[in-house]
């Protein structure tokens, strides 16, 4: 008995330590959120976007903690110590790790109102789609209500939804929530003049390629450790998420005409359009997922700068919300054994679950940022962003010494 109880006591440890391994690296993750912002936006928003990140995340972990992993899983954390403690506490480890997805929300929205949103305003729409938005949604996929939504599709397409690591639930769901918050803002001052495109270059590309190689570094914790449980680890999520990333990096290059910004930035389109499919995919598969987000990004970003006129400052939503709708389709395609995939997927369910997860984020956003905009405003004055988000908001800026006499 007592060797049996010492077994299962270690293999209790053994997946917390899998998992909190896992959330350490998405953890960093948003360190590479950051850096990619910073190296994006002009000098005078810098510490702007570095502070956004770091407060966003500290709002999610404990709106999340209290309210969001409670609706998505049914687990509360209101009790004592020593009852939370099951099975060496995996469930707090896996709150950590699912919290890690659940503040990837607001960070994606971030890069999409840089420059001209108000400081406290965008905290609270991130509080909100942490604490409630994005969880129900999970509870909906992944979670303790997934039932619900899981058997239609499968009645109707013959096979659930399926997204391993996020494509939709996590990277599409915050691509499209960010749209109308990019909409509603409107584009910074002198970005579009008498409806000419007057581009704004980015300020640090050195910066900018630290935040897509930490991102990516991390992303296989996101993907990999997925799994949960150390027994149920997958080396195929593994390369396939290596296949899908260079995939990015080659096709941006070619597609972007080797321009450093498209070609960080593909890295990170294969690495959201294989999370869904990146334990059913052959490596090949995953290769050309990757190839085909990155060129879906190159163009995607240009028509949406260039013919939409729409100023989404680190183009999140082609990169997450567009790229992360391809993911989940993409995993009905190269999922299928006749595309050398694992099989026990459905293209008519990937589909509906990709179009459900469009309308519930825009209209979940429209309702945040419209409620927002008309009650205390989401857009910095003019001679607030024209001074710039740092000193406006925060008194500093990211290079003091510049302003010392």
């Amino acid at each position: 008995m007592d060797a049996m109880s010492t077994v299962t006591t270690l293999q209790s440890s053994t997946d917390v330590l899998f998992l909190m391994l896992g959330a350490v690296m998405v953890f960093a993750m948003h360190a590479g959120f950051a850096f990619l912002e910073v190296g994006t936006v002009r000098k005078k928003n810098q510490v702007n976007a570095f502070v956004k990140i770091i407060t966003d995340w500290s709002v999610s972990t404990i709106l999340y903690f209290l309210i969001g992993f409670p609706i998505a899983y049914g687990i509360s954390f209101l009790k004592p110590a020593g009852d939370i403690m099951a099975n060496q506490g995996y469930d707090l480890v896996h709150y950590f790790f699912l919290l890690c997805f659940a503040a990837c929300i607001p960070a994606i929205i971030s890069g999409g109102i840089a420059e001209r949103a108000k400081f406290w305003p965008q905290v609270a729409a991130g509080a909100i789609f942490a604490a409630l938005t994005y969880p129900l949604f999970e509870s909906l996929i992944w979670g303790k209500n997934a039932s619900l939504l899981q058997n239609f599709f499968k009645s109707f397409g013959g096979a659930e939804f399926h997204d391993y690591a996020g494509s939709v639930v996590v990277h599409s769901i915050g691509g499209w929530l960010a749209l109308p918050a990019v909409l509603i803002l409107g584009p910074r001052m002198g970005r579009y003049i008498r409806k000419k495109s007057h581009p704004i270059p980015v300020s640090n590309i050195p910066f900018l390629a630290l935040g897509s190689w930490i991102l990516a570094v991390g992303w296989f914790g996101f993907n990999v450790m997925s799994a949960g449980h150390l027994d149920k680890i997958s080396g195929l999520v593994a390369v396939n998420s290596l296949m899908a990333m260079i995939g990015g990096v080659l096709a941006a290059l070619v597609a972007g005409k080797n321009d450093p910004g498209f070609v960080h930035n593909g890295a990170l389109a294969g690495l959201i359009a294989v999370c869904a499919g990146s334990d059913v995919m052959h490596p090949l598969g995953a290769f050309a997922t990757g190839c085909i987000a990155a060129v879906i990004f190159v163009y995607g970003f240009h028509i949406e700068q260039e013919k939409l006129h729409i100023d989404d400052v680190l183009g999140v939503w082609p990169l997450h919300g567009v790229i992360g709708s391809w993911g989940g389709i993409a995993a009905g395609i190269f999922g299928l054994k006749e595309l050398g995939g694992m099989g026990g997927i459905s293209f008519v369910s990937q589909l509906l679950g990709t179009l459900c997860a469009i309308v519930f984020a825009l209209a979940s956003s429209f309702i945040v940022y419209g409620l927002l905009a008309k009650t205390v405003g989401i857009r910095l004055n003019e001679d607030e962003e024209f001074a710039g988000a740092d000193l406006s908001i925060h008194s500093i800026g990211a290079y003091p010494e510049d302003h010392i006499r």
